[in-house]
């Protein structure tokens, strides 16, 4: 007769068919236990962001200028369609600036989601086969994107050459706006990354909730455009808040500390909610991917 299985979720040896055997069961729920277990694995991860940017660029004809292209391409078309023919304003700044500002953030977020979302489907062989924190497969996917969004930043600040727009003390601000927005990416990149194991066709809703949310972002407008009592709904899309940030790191507007705060405040609470369904589902992950 085995022995009962322990209260704990963690790891415990047993005897099954008189071997000695060490079972690993996960935790219910965020504890501190998992965040040591990332860090003990952090080398694995790094190791998994070198391949996948190694895989992407692999026998690739643009390699690294798509992440050139992207964000200029939708530049040049918001500003034609929305700059020149809709007149959407753009604060005082030229509005090829003003727009590009907009897009960096949100291309890593929505670049970050999609990759992140299919990171467990894309891996099934890993996760079925060998044990390690399956949360390392979205948090490694959206370190890929990191590359893309410091080119597209410099070109950024090409752009600001160009048109005149003069640096500002809010560049400093860039490292916990951009923490912001990978909180807010991981927190939405991991509850769908566990939903589509379960449940496939949500691949297909990614792409349009992430087309959606663009629109629902100031993005190709200001925030200022939205009517005031309308503006607290805005800022329970912590992209607003943080695409407005980065538009005040880059072009030396003033910084809506309250956006912010809410933004901050969001992120971390999407990252909590989609880290504890995550680990919920992750006891079946193995059965049904």
């Amino acid at each position: 007769m085995t022995a009962p299985l322990p209260h704990k979720d963690r790891p415990y040896r047993r005897q099954i068919d008189g071997i000695e055997t060490t079972m690993i069961r996960p935790q219910r729920g965020l504890s501190l236990a998992n965040l040591a277990e990332l860090w003990r694995f952090r080398e694995l991860a790094l190791v998994m962001v070198e391949r996948d940017i190694r895989v992407r660029y692999r026998q690739t004809v643009m390699g690294v200028s798509w992440a050139i292209a992207q964000p200029i391409v939708m530049m040049v078309v918001f500003s034609i369609v929305f700059g020149r023919l809709a007149k959407v304003p753009s604060e005082g700044f030229p509005y090829p600036v003003f727009v590009y500002a907009g897009l960096l953030p949100w291309l890593l977020f929505a670049n970050a989601v999609s990759h992140a979302s299919n990171a467990l489907v894309a891996q099934s062989q890993l996760v079925s086969k060998i044990y390690f924190p399956r949360l390392l497969l979205p948090l490694s996917a959206v370190g890929v994107w990191l590359m893309d969004f410091v080119i597209a930043a410099f070109v950024l600040m090409a752009l600001m050459l160009y048109y005149g727009t003069p640096f500002s003390l809010g560049l400093l601000l860039l490292a916990p706006l951009l923490a912001g927005v990978l909180l807010a990416a991981l927190g939405v990149g991991v509850f769908f990354s566990a939903l589509i194991v379960s449940y496939r066709d949500f691949r297909y809703v990614v792409p349009f909730v992430i087309q959606i949310w663009m629109f629902a972002t100031p993005v190709i407008y200001p925030l200022a455009m939205i009517p005031t009592e309308w503006q607290w709904l805005m800022h329970l899309n912590p992209m607003a808040g943080f695409v407005d940030g980065f538009r005040a790191a880059f072009l030396g507007k003033p910084l809506n500390l309250g956006a912010l705060a809410v933004a901050a405040f969001v992120a971390a609470l999407m990252f909590l909610v989609g880290a504890v369904y995550f680990q919920r589902a992750e006891r079946r992950f193995a059965d049904v991917i």
